[in-house]
């Protein structure tokens, strides 16, 4: 984007009154120009060569083409960043899997509009800068394979006894955090994991009332049993917990044990979960070897924190920029030296396992 110009943006939606409260609320913002709307997917595929919006707002489910069939179609020849604007519907990581950016949740009440605005004006903003990624082939494309050729050994489907039964890694505690296109680039990694991985803790910035759909996702489509933490939660081998939205999640150390303690808090780094505060957590309590992954993403949230991690003796991966939606987090995190390996989103899974082949 030019420094001052406005982003622009397009409006789809097939409810009036969506239409105008999102109107109405991105006008408002300095920086956000609508320049207009969409009643349906058909009415947006001959508006946006028309327009040109730097940005669309989408709702899910329309009369006929919903929004996930539209973005399949329509994405892979015009890449346009996309952001959702969705009530608690597990199709929006259908979406998001078809290439939008990222999505916001409908406000419920009055009450909620104001900050809904915020939230989308916001990721208006990182949308305007962010990379889109559309669904591919199996086949990866010649960048990604050329930089990740040394790195994606593992299968995309890694067998269920990979690292074997390895007492070491009993006592390996891994922490993931993730923003902007995290939803898709988390899946990428753990899919490619085995069931008998050590312990797992994910941070994604995600609307509350998401966090439990998307443990789920990833539970049915990754090897590992994977669900949404609760408070008191103990990490054990096999198991992934993703932090609740809204919630601050830290590792606990209670003997030769840790737990996960998901809690009410300030934000950390503009955010609540916080991959600050989970890595924080981590560089001072956990006494045993430790990875620290962060992935795409706005911002610094997990960049402090991963460098205390490594200053402590852990292993660090973060993702490329090739590869990222948005190369944010990542970025600050390997330019104040948090990182000791870098990857594309595909080959993080092979550094990880070839880190602990050596533990």
């Amino acid at each position: 984007m030019i420094p001052g110009k406005k982003i622009r943006v397009l409006v789809v939606d097939d409810s009036l009154l969506a239409r105008s409260m999102i109107t109405k609320g991105l006008s408002a913002h300095p920086r956000i120009e609508i320049v207009g709307f969409a009643i349906n997917t058909l009415d947006a595929r001959q508006k946006i060569p028309a327009l040109n919006p730097d940005v669309v707002t989408m709702d899910v489910e329309m009369p006929g083409q919903n929004g996930i069939e539209f973005l399949k179609e329509y994405l892979p020849t015009h890449p346009i960043p996309v952001i959702l604007v969705s009530s608690l519907n597990l199709k929006v990581f259908d979406a998001l899997a078809a290439g939008a950016v990222d999505f916001v949740r409908k406000p419920t009440t009055d009450d909620t509009r104001a900050s809904f605005i915020t939230a989308l004006a916001q990721k208006v903003l990182v949308a305007s800068m962010s990379r889109v990624r559309v669904a591919r082939p199996a086949a990866v494309s010649a960048a990604s394979s050329a930089a990740g050729a040394a790195v994606a050994a593992a299968a995309p489907s890694a067998p269920a006894g990979l690292l074997g039964g390895s007492p070491a890694l009993n006592s390996v505690v891994i922490g993931l955090g993730a923003s902007t296109g995290g939803t898709e680039a988390t899946l990428e990694v753990m899919k490619r994991l085995p069931a008998d991985i050590p312990p797992m803790v994910i941070v994604q910035h995600m609307p509350k009332g998401f966090t439990a759909m998307y443990a789920n996702r990833l539970n049915n489509l990754c090897q590992m049993e994977v669900r949404e933490a609760k408070n008191g939660d103990e990490l054990r081998r096999g198991l992934a917990l993703v932090a609740p939205a809204d919630l601050q999640a830290r590792i606990v150390r209670i003997g030769d044990k840790y737990t996960i303690s998901c809690t009410p808090g300030e934000k950390v780094s503009g955010h609540r979960p916080s991959v600050d505060a989970l890595f924080q957590s981590m560089s001072e309590v956990v006494r045993c070897k430790m990875v620290g992954i962060i992935m795409t993403g706005m911002g610094q949230d997990g960049a402090a924190g991963l460098l205390a991690m490594r200053r402590k003796g852990a292993y660090t991966i973060g993702q490329d920029q090739e590869s990222s939606v948005v190369y944010g987090m990542p970025k600050v995190a390997h330019d104040i030296g948090a990182v000791c390996t870098q990857a594309p989103c595909e080959g993080v899974a092979g550094v990880l396992l070839r880190h602990l082949k050596t533990l």
